[in-house]
């Protein structure tokens, strides 16, 4: 089929822009009180303090000034007269709880981590202590310190000669000694040690001219050492090339450890059910893919009609002008369905930026909040790459994620958060922020924003690529899926192309998100979903008053926003127990 043009000039002119509103429009404030905000914000001013001061990624001094902080804190709030404490105040008290214990065995996890490397990074000692030197302000002596770094030199390439010749593969594996994924992070550390090195000369280099004239050299020497081992770590351990921006490696945490972090985030079920949730949901995804693709006359065959609605993209140059569009006229199918209230201000503020080639590696699509970033391709691009991202941000695709990244998702979000109950944005969950905007692409789809089977299917390909997140990112964890078969999974499963597919994994095992992330998107939403039957389907609530109780809950478990919407506190031992998607998921 040929790509209806006219149709899609047709789409930009149909639909009203909301009118335009005074920005000075009084709008209320936060009057919630709570008996451990005071401490709350208290604590995210002492954290701010040594998370600055003891800045050194991955030094033990940093490690046990955090552990003595968290674990301070956790006995102050553990003297607390639970009892006596406010409905709010529980809630509180076990939402602190919670992220200071889960902080603590991050912690833990950290040290043992760099125990586990440590036999790859005898040498990371010296610049620990060259960082502490500078950090609590003892003069240095330059003759020493050149000699100290001569000597890391010198330890560096030993300990690259002892990996060399003890982490050849095994004759019997053909494994290397060392783990890939232990290796890669030993290489992290290294690059790291740099920075710090770097950090520590330039705060004397030229300021203390007996300092420079000691030290040019030796931190040369230095810096370039720990670049090579870095390098050769990379290369010979880890096994890929060390301007390899593509291959994915990931650091799967194991089941037990997902077990924990499913606990942390108040998700009471095993990862096996959350697997099976998800195929559920992907069934319900694929029956309704059938039924668009019948409308469009491909019959069951979905993959054609998806293949037909990528092509349905804007020219080079008109992505802004969409983006602007879908976002105004979501912005109006809320207000004409009463589902949230949005402040005059908050329609006019969000900004747009373009998303550099570099970040499109790692986020083929949006990212949102007060700043959406579009990802669209650049002259820079290769051909197949340019067609690829066309095609990922087609008009449909892009239709169906714009509101999740504006209003009524992110940005609305942020929006609130900074002005309600601004004390709990340290303890913020993807569950919230990434559920409620999953949350109302179903509701959308519920209320028939959808008007076209390419509306759909727009909307159908991002369920299930939620439902996919799950499924992909549990299984990676437990060590049953490849990064590789996780691409595949993409492409074949929900209909992604490569590149993108290959994006979104990268994104997803970088080690910038939590391990459960990329599971909150449909999680999450199922949680608020079940948290409307029973608050707005039973009548005790209208949507209006529902959304904007969430919103002003800020970003917590959905689960202790269900306690608080029902006035059941929280106790004191509290343990997640809400079963939101039924006893048995998956049957």
């Amino acid at each position: 089929m040929k790509r209806p043009v006219l149709l899609i000039l047709f789409f930009f002119l149909t639909v009203p822009l909301l009118a335009q509103v005074p920005l000075a429009v009084p709008f209320e404030v936060d009057t919630f009180k709570s008996e451990l905000r005071p401490l709350m914000e208290r604590y995210s001013a002492d954290y701010g303090s040594v998370d600055r001061k003891f800045s050194t990624e991955y030094s033990p001094a940093r490690l046990r000034a955090l552990k003595s902080l968290y674990a301070g804190w956790l006995a102050r709030l553990d003297a607390l007269p639970y009892e006596s404490l406010s409905k709010t105040g529980k809630i509180d008290a076990t939402l602190f709880r919670n992220h200071l214990q889960r902080e603590i065995r991050l912690v833990e996890k950290q040290e043992s981590n760099i125990v586990e490397v440590s036999r790859l990074i005898p040498f990371a000692e010296t610049v620990f202590l060259l960082a502490d030197s500078l950090r609590e302000f003892r003069p240095v002596n330059p003759q020493q310190a050149a000699t100290q770094l001569l000597q890391l030199t010198t330890k560096i390439e030993q300990t690259r000669k002892q990996i060399d010749s003890s982490d050849v593969p095994s004759a019997k594996t053909g494994k290397p000694k060392t783990r890939r994924t232990v290796a890669r992070r030993a290489a992290n550390i290294v690059q790291s040690l740099k920075a710090t090195l770097k950090n520590w000369y330039e705060f004397y280099n030229a300021y203390d001219p007996l300092f420079t004239w000691w030290m040019e050299q030796p931190f040369q020497s230095a810096s370039k050492a720990l670049d090579d081992y870095a390098t050769f770590i990379t290369e010979n351990l880890v096994g890929i090339k060390s301007d390899d921006k593509t291959t994915i490696i990931g650091d799967p945490i194991g089941r037990e450890a997902l077990l924990r972090e499913l606990a942390f985030e108040m998700i009471p079920y095993t990862p096996e059910e959350l697997i099976a949730l998800a195929n559920k949901e992907f069934d319900w995804c694929e029956t309704e893919m059938k039924k668009a693709s019948s409308e469009l006359g491909y019959g069951n065959d979905w993959k054609k009609a998806l293949e037909y609605v990528k092509t349905l993209y804007v020219e080079p140059g008109k992505q802004p002008e969409l983006i602007r569009f879908l976002a105004r006229e979501a912005e109006q199918f809320v207000v004409d369905n009463e589902l949230v209230t949005v402040p005059p201000l908050a329609r006019e503020s969000w900004r747009m930026d373009m998303m550099t080639p570099k970040r499109q590696l790692v986020n083929p699509f949006f990212t949102g909040g007060e700043v959406i970033s579009v990802s669209f391709p650049t002259n820079t691009m290769t051909h197949e790459q340019k067609m690829m991202s066309m095609r990922g941000n087609n008009i449909h695709f892009s239709r169906a994620t714009v509101h999740h990244e504006l209003i009524p998702g992110h940005y609305l979000q942020q929006f609130y958060q900074e002005r309600f109950r601004s004390y709990r944005q340290f303890l913020g969950t993807p569950f919230w922020w990434e559920g409620n905007s999953l949350y109302f692409e179903m509701l959308f789809w519920d209320l028939n924003f959808p008007k076209s089977p390419e509306n759909k299917i727009g909307m159908l390909f991002w369920r299930m690529h939620r439902c996919a997140r799950i499924i992909f990112s549990l299984s990676f964890h437990q060590e049953k899926m490849t990064p590789q078969e996780c691409v595949d999974f993409l492409v074949d499963r929900v209909g992604h192309e490569r590149e993108n597919a290959a994006g979104e994994v990268r994104r997803s095992f970088a080690g910038d998100y939590s391990p459960l992330y990329q599971c909150a998107y449909m999680l999450g939403g199922l949680q608020f979903r079940a948290l409307h039957k029973e608050m707005v389907e039973s009548g005790k609530m209208t949507n209006r008053q529902f959304h904007d109780a969430i919103l002003k809950e800020n970003a917590i478990p959905v689960e202790l926003i269900r306690a608080d919407l029902l006035d059941q506190p929280p106790a004191k031992n509290f343990t997640s127990s809400w079963k939101f998607y039924g006893p048995s998921p998956g049957k």
